[in-house]
């Protein structure tokens, strides 16, 4: 499948995953009185989160640390199930102990977690959540009615959606639980998912499982970037494909929303590299590439 750019290998590796969770233990676990970033001569300011928001961020970095005048560091690079947007509530929630520190979701937070953990949501974009299936299949379109039903286990095999005679093999990950949209816009609950199906840890064990199975069928989002020997595509939903343009107009059915997170008084700093993120040409080059719908006006 084409690539969404050119930015190294994303697949989820051990000595990846490990080096992202000692990043994580030691951002998390800093001391619970330690002094503001003015009082230690820190003037690094730290995001952590979600993979599918820190592409976003990392693809803006150096635009983001023109805005601010000081240095960016990020981590959720592969993060594993749920636990870059759980890292992102927490750290966001810690900024006052940990000096500048925010978070970026792939989620949609609760009122009642917002209102619970003390954070200000601030909005990104919308992004697509593509319909995934091995290139060997011959279906490139799927209604939408009909992709809620496979995922049910209604439907089992392609010959009932006129494809071949194969088993439809269904992957999900169905992380963030407790959390609004994302993947519930396939499927509200996971009791409502195929209860015989592949359960996948991350984006790229998703990816894995469906070049592994030409029967499969699977969601990710569209920031996640395709190596060239992957042997998936996506599919159009209703005759529509999925962009910016088709969720604008409420056409592509399947979506989640990226967003950053800060506690209730975020620094002035923090401020500025949000709006940077949210209005500047930089993320409006980004959403270009990967069909981000910006849910904030272009700044001027």
């Amino acid at each position: 499948m084409d690539t969404r750019g050119n930015t190294g290998d994303l697949r989820a590796t051990p000595a990846g995953v490990a080096r992202l969770a000692l990043a994580l233990i030691w951002l998390l676990a800093m001391p619970a009185m330690a002094a503001p970033a003015d009082e230690t001569g820190d003037d690094v300011l730290r995001g952590v989160g979600a993979h599918f928001a820190w592409i976003v961020f990392d693809a803006i970095e150096a635009d983001l640390e023109a805005a601010t005048g000081r240095k960016i560091e990020l981590y959720g690079k592969n993060s594993m199930l749920g636990v870059g947007c759980n890292a992102a509530v927490k750290l966001a929630r810690q900024a006052s102990e940990h000096g500048d520190t925010f978070g970026f979701v792939c989620c949609p937070l609760s009122e009642e977690e917002v209102e619970r953990e003390g954070l200000i949501v601030h909005p990104l974009a919308l992004e697509p959540i593509l319909i995934l299936v091995h290139d060997d299949n011959p279906i490139d379109d799927l209604g939408s009615a009909q992709v809620r039903a496979i995922f049910r286990g209604e439907i089992d095999n392609w010959k009932q959606v006129g494809g071949p005679d194969r088993p439809i093999v269904v992957v999900t990950r169905l992380h963030c639980k407790k959390r609004p949209g994302h993947w519930k816009t396939i499927l509200p609950s996971p009791g409502d998912f195929r209860p015989t199906r592949l359960k996948a840890n991350s984006a790229a064990a998703m990816v894995q499982r469906i070049n592994d199975f030409a029967g499969a069928i699977g969601h990710t989002g569209t920031t996640w970037i395709f190596q060239p020997g992957d042997h998936v595509k996506a599919l159009s939903i209703d005759g529509v494909k999925p962009t910016a343009a088709n969720l604008a107009d409420g056409s592509y059915p399947f979506h989640r929303q990226l967003s950053a997170i800060t506690n209730r008084t975020p620094s002035s700093d923090v401020i500025k590299l949000i709006r940077e993120a949210q209005q500047g040409p930089a993320f409006r080059r980004v959403a270009r590439e990967y069909e981000l719908l910006p849910l904030n006006p272009q700044e001027r």
